[in-house]
């Protein structure tokens, strides 16, 4: 089986003392290639320095560039920013721009001033990812009627994936009318997640793909109840697509390929990547 991994954070320090040994397990279980997903700018340089690594071991997953400017860190993101992911996307083979998109989770982005930051860098993210012919890695998190309308008004029609979903069966279709992959974590394990559960089987495995989100969202087998909290690693990716199997009750194999299928798909590394 071939799995993509289409939401890491495998560059980030949890990672540190084990990133190599990690990596050739990961490729051992099948994970075949993943996603490097920025955040920050103050973490591109990490961010590319383990693409590197990836790019230069033998044996690991082959690994794709994404940086970009979370919407959770909007306090932090300045204009200058901007043009520090600008000047990558020249310089850098990235495959999309992610993580953007909206985020109204802690009260205080709820503000109409942050919030309005938000839409600002979303919006400007949104264009260099026109400018430059890229997907994008959506992060929405109860936001969706607003993120929805920002992709309508910017008549965005490159799509991409929107990560760890967590809307609703509507906002779930009017994402994929817009071209994008529904992006499923670990949390397709939890037997407790029923909207995430009906999201999937009333849109279908033509429109999915999955990912770890790794160090977050472990799958509820990894987790320990020992560790305040697990962490999340590419490795952990056929459970993933193993709850996935279950929920739709599509043999594992024939959904991995469909997956895989579809990931390349949202990346558009049929046009680019001939060689993965």
């Amino acid at each position: 089986m071939q799995l993509f991994d289409t939401h890491t954070h495998f560059d980030v320090a949890d990672f540190d003392a084990d990133r190599q040994q990690l990596a050739l397990h990961a490729k051992r279980v099948g994970v075949d290639a993943l996603v490097l997903i920025g955040f920050l700018e103050s973490r591109f340089d990490e961010l590319i320095q383990t693409h590197q690594q990836l790019q230069e071991w033998e044996n690991v997953p082959q690994s794709y560039l994404a940086p970009g400017l979370h919407p959770f860190y909007i306090e932090q993101h300045q204009q200058a920013h901007l043009l520090r992911l600008e000047q990558i996307l020249q310089q850098q083979d990235c495959v999309a721009i992610g993580e953007i998109g909206l985020d109204t989770f802690l009260k205080q982005h709820k503000h109409p001033e942050l919030f309005a930051k938000q839409q600002h860098y979303f919006i400007e993210q949104l264009e260099l990812a026109k400018q430059y012919q890229k997907p994008v890695l959506l992060h929405i998190r109860k936001a969706h009627a607003e993120s929805i309308a920002i992709l309508k008004a910017q008549k965005f029609n490159l799509g991409g994936i929107a990560h760890a979903f967590s809307g609703g069966v509507e906002e779930a279709k009017a994402l994929i009318k817009l071209g994008f992959k529904i992006g499923v974590t670990g949390q397709i394990t939890n037997p407790n997640a029923k909207k995430l559960h009906q999201v999937v089987q009333v849109i279908g495995s033509e429109h999915l793909v999955i990912e770890t989100d790794c160090p977050d969202m472990t799958p509820l087998c990894c987790q320990t109840s020992t560790e305040h909290r697990t962490r999340n690693t590419p490795v952990n990716l056929p459970y993933v697509l193993e709850g996935l199997s279950q929920v739709l009750n599509i043999e594992s194999e024939n959904l991995a390929q469909k997956l895989w299928e579809n990931s390349i798909q949202a990346l558009s590394l049929f046009v680019n990547h001939r060689d993965i």
